[in-house]
């Protein structure tokens, strides 16, 4: 069986980032920064997600998915990061498309789609 190393890649984490984001969605729960570090590394993180996320973000984008990491937000303020791509004044309504999407009904993407998202993005 295969398991999430600590040296895993950025999309092979971005997968693991999507199966739990999912889980947050269907139970309609937000979820720090903080707290996903936590889930996905057993630690504290700060500063690793962003990238993690952008995967997930920009997959999102080109798939026209509601905006999944609308739900991971920073422990202080609510609302995703600066360099989540969300509109803030429209947060809300991205959340409630995210918690009524049904994330059960779609295959999770692979770490190839996740990073052909990212990279697409980043070019």
């Amino acid at each position: 069986m295969k398991a999430f190393s600590p040296r895993a890649e950025m999309s092979d984490r971005a997968v693991q980032a999507w199966q739990i984001l999912v889980g947050k969605a269907m139970n309609r729960q937000t979820v720090t920064y903080l707290g996903l570090s936590r889930l996905m590394y057993q630690k504290d993180a700060p500063g690793v997600l962003d990238k993690i996320l952008g995967h997930i973000a920009y997959f999102c984008n080109a798939n026209d998915l509601p905006p999944l990491t609308s739900i991971v937000v920073g422990k202080g303020r609510g609302t995703p990061g600066n360099d989540i791509p969300v509109d803030l004044s429209k947060i809300d309504a991205e959340r409630e498309r995210v918690y009524e999407h049904d994330w059960y009904d779609i295959y999770s993407p692979s770490r190839d789609e996740l990073r052909a998202a990212y990279e697409a993005h980043v070019k």
